[in-house]
């Protein structure tokens, strides 16, 4: 089984430094982009289609939830 690719979404540079931080101590995961916003995390999700995506739900631009809706609509 390969590794669980992750995209992590959230508009604090330090909460995203933290959650790379904690998914390097798991081999399976790799984290293969960052997103600051909703609208990044769209674009990003189609560029590198993840297998999981880690979304903060209060984020400028676009929100986290609205930011999911779509991505499950459109992936």
């Amino acid at each position: 089984m390969g590794k669980v690719r992750i995209l992590i979404v959230d508009d604090h540079p330090m909460a995203r430094a933290a959650m790379k931080e904690i998914l390097r101590e798991e081999p399976t995961f790799q984290v293969i982009a960052e997103a600051k916003t909703g609208v990044e995390a769209i674009k990003m999700t189609e560029k590198y289609m993840p297998d999981l995506i880690l979304m903060d739900i209060h984020l400028p631009e676009k929100n986290g939830i609205e930011a999911t809706r779509e991505i499950k609509a459109a992936f």
